[in-house]
């Protein structure tokens, strides 16, 4: 699986966990997506994921390295997806 692709799992793993918010977005602890069994079978890396999402502006949360036990309760914030509408088309 290549960077792109566990991106990709893991906007799912955040949405099957996280709270949906009111404004589209998800939110999840670190410490709920670390140990989650599904997570832990999916990714290998699992804060390599995270960082690779956090550089493509997908998620965001606090910090650089989020560690287990220390960062448990720090939230991760899946951005809502831009819909078709929401883009501006410029003439």
């Amino acid at each position: 699986m290549n960077v792109g692709e566990e991106v990709e799992r893991l906007k799912e793993e955040i949405k099957r966990l996280g709270q949906p918010q009111d404004d589209g977005s998800y939110k999840v602890t670190f410490g709920v997506l670390f140990n989650d069994d599904r997570c832990a079978n999916i990714f290998e890396a699992l804060v390599g994921t995270l960082r690779a999402a956090k550089k493509r502006k997908i998620v965001t949360y606090d910090g650089e390295l989020l560690l287990q036990g220390v960062h448990d309760n720090v939230e991760i914030t899946l951005k809502p997806e831009a819909t078709a509408s929401d883009a501006v088309v410029s003439s």
